[in-house]
């Protein structure tokens, strides 16, 4: 393994692939890194599937057969990103086992047009857990308000959830208590708790990008001065909360019964803006127990140039916090900024799934019609 990325592993850091194909499972792209480069899980979202089904030639044969089996765009869909799932899992599955199931997790993400309906979640959660079939599994459940008491329901059936799509402090606490809630609940019931498992992604990037686009529109040079250090601060004050929440009896609780402590993950960690350097997000968050998701640019990246620290994140919380506060002062309206990226995300996930619907729709009609299924493809 590279230096800097074995750096990474030393402090505690997990680095997972947030990208996933067939392609890359057939080719043994996904497997090498894995072998050489330690990425130890992997993470999906309906825009990485979009990109996956639209823009390759590789799922043609079993779109025809989809087609022919009078299956309509949802089935094969989910159809298909299961199976890309399922395959990943079983690369993983070592990593799995020689970590007792903390890292080796593959993630997939529910329908994103059932992010505010807890019920339509819980119900698709449940059939992808069992249409994929294996231990390593993640559902990704978004930290909407409905998003919150599915999480805990699929818990305490023994479903294990990555809750996605978190960008604010206030509800990092509300998906650590949805995660204490379910956890509970499961050991309520019986259930293993050692095989039951959790991460929250906590999205980083895209909150310097809308603070600084606001940071810019103000002006001034206390705003300027405080573009790209929003994110940071923000991520590390999440891990603060997680520190307070490893130190409660609730947890304490949990944990001598079993339970896995419900790991913080770094997703949306490529760099948007070219000024900043492209190992920030990675570098940056370096903290014992800390998940990081990044599409392979960023890992070739950190493995070039990235210089790891043992530890960029406890002792930095009096600073991070000025920082807020700091934005605050300078008219940045901090609630704001959260819910606008909330609401951003759901509609570019749910966007990019729609938009593969209906290409795979055009796909199948032309598998029926006999023409090559990839014609109608842009490329």
């Amino acid at each position: 393994m590279d230096r800097r990325l074995e750096a990474l592993r030393i402090a505690g850091v997990s680095v997972w692939l947030d990208d996933l194909s067939r392609e890359r499972l057939a080719s043994g792209s996904l497997a090498r890194l894995v072998r050489v480069d330690g990425v130890s899980g992997v993470t999906t979202n309906p825009s990485i599937f979009a990109k996956a089904l639209a823009e390759s030639s590789v799922y043609d044969d079993e779109l025809r057969r989809l087609a022919a089996d009078g299956a309509d765009a949802a089935d094969a869909i989910r159809t298909m990103t299961a199976s890309d799932v399922r395959d990943a899992c079983d690369v993983l599955r070592p990593v799995s086992d020689a970590t007792d199931g903390i890292d080796g997790r593959v993630s997939i993400e529910v329908d994103p047009r059932s992010a505010h309906d807890a019920d339509a979640m819980r119900a698709e959660a449940r059939t992808l857990w069992k249409l994929i079939d294996r231990p390593n599994l993640y559902i990704k459940i978004p930290g909407t308000r409905a998003g919150l008491p599915a999480i805990s329901a699929l818990l305490a059936e023994g479903i294990s959830v990555n809750v996605t799509l978190i960008f604010s402090l206030a509800r990092y606490g509300e998906v650590q208590e949805a995660f204490l809630a379910g956890m509970e609940a499961a050991a309520a019931v019986g259930r293993p708790l050692a095989s039951l498992s959790s991460v929250a992604s906590f999205f980083v990037s895209r909150v310097d990008t809308e603070i600084d686009a606001r940071l810019d529109r103000i002006g001034t040079p206390g705003a300027l001065a405080l573009r790209g250090r929003a994110a940071i601060a923000n991520a590390r004050l999440a891990y603060r909360m997680h520190e307070q929440l490893l130190a409660s009896p609730r947890w304490a609780a949990l944990r001598d019964a079993g339970a896995l402590p419900q790991r913080l993950l770094w997703a949306s960690t490529s760099v948007k803006d070219p000024a900043y350097p492209d190992t920030r997000y990675v570098v940056d968050l370096v903290a014992p127990g800390v998940v990081n998701t990044m599409p392979e640019a960023t890992l070739r990246a950190v493995a070039d140039h990235g210089e790891v620290p043992a530890d960029s994140i406890r002792g930095t919380y009096a600073d991070a916090e000025r920082v807020l506060e700091a934005l605050g002062q300078t008219g940045v309206d901090y609630d704001d900024v959260v819910a606008t990226l909330e609401r951003q995300g759901l509609a570019t996930f749910e966007e990019a799934w729609t938009g593969l619907s209906e290409r795979i729709e055009r796909r199948m009609a032309a598998a029926v019609a006999g023409a090559p299924a990839g014609d109608t493809v842009a490329r």
